[in-house]
């Protein structure tokens, strides 16, 4: 029985591990809904919004268990940067597109939950052992960050065709360009050239 004044808690058979796995089986984490999470876990429409505030919540709950995976235990140095920045990339691939819907629901814009701040803390890391100022590793992590989710997105919903571009040709092309650094025309766009004048009568 409840103590008077206290609210019961959510049934026992709920749990974090519980509504992850829940929302992962059910084949589409973008169409899915609380009302068929809740029918997977045998629970009611209101007991599961004890636990999560909507969908964004349950999509917070699998992107922690999925960055879990993703970010090295071992922290990067100078000497292994790049390559602990490719480990990082290629768990990204094999976990967001192990989670069917994923991949497409994070790349498009909504509010990133705090799984997403501890991948960013890890990548700034990566590309302050490369030598980056903390301005440019900043921006180093939303290029890095923006780029891997847009292609793994894209790649999912197979945006690129039958014949996507390969994600290890992706990569290579995307680390080369990393860390940023200060372009000698830094936040000016390049001037085209005036159009030549057309002769008379034509």
């Amino acid at each position: 029985m409840t103590p008077p004044g206290k609210r019961p808690g959510p049934p026992a058979r709920l749990s974090r591990e519980a509504i992850v796995r829940a929302a992962v089986a059910s084949g589409d984490l973008e169409a899915l809904s609380m009302r068929e999470l809740a029918a997977r876990l045998g629970v009611s429409h209101s007991a599961l919004y004890r636990w999560v505030e909507g969908r964004d919540g349950v999509i917070d709950l699998v992107s922690e268990a999925v960055i879990d995976k993703i970010v090295p235990a071992d922290p990067p140095a100078p000497d292994n940067w790049r390559d602990w920045l490719a480990r990082l990339a290629w768990a990204a691939h094999d976990e967001f597109l192990a989670v069917p819907g994923y991949a497409t629901r994070v790349s498009r814009p909504h509010r990133h939950s705090r799984a997403f701040t501890t991948m960013q803390d890890a990548v700034v890391s990566a590309f302050t052992a490369a030598g980056a100022s903390p301005r440019m590793a900043m921006h180093s992590w939303y290029i890095f960050g923006t780029s891997l989710v847009t292609w793994l997105g894209a790649q999912e919903q197979r945006l690129m065709g039958d014949a996507p571009v390969r994600f290890d040709l992706f990569l290579d092309s995307l680390l080369r360009g990393l860390p940023a650094t200060d372009p000698p025309t830094e936040g000016r766009r390049p001037t085209l050239p005036a159009k030549p004048a057309s002769p008379e009568g034509t």
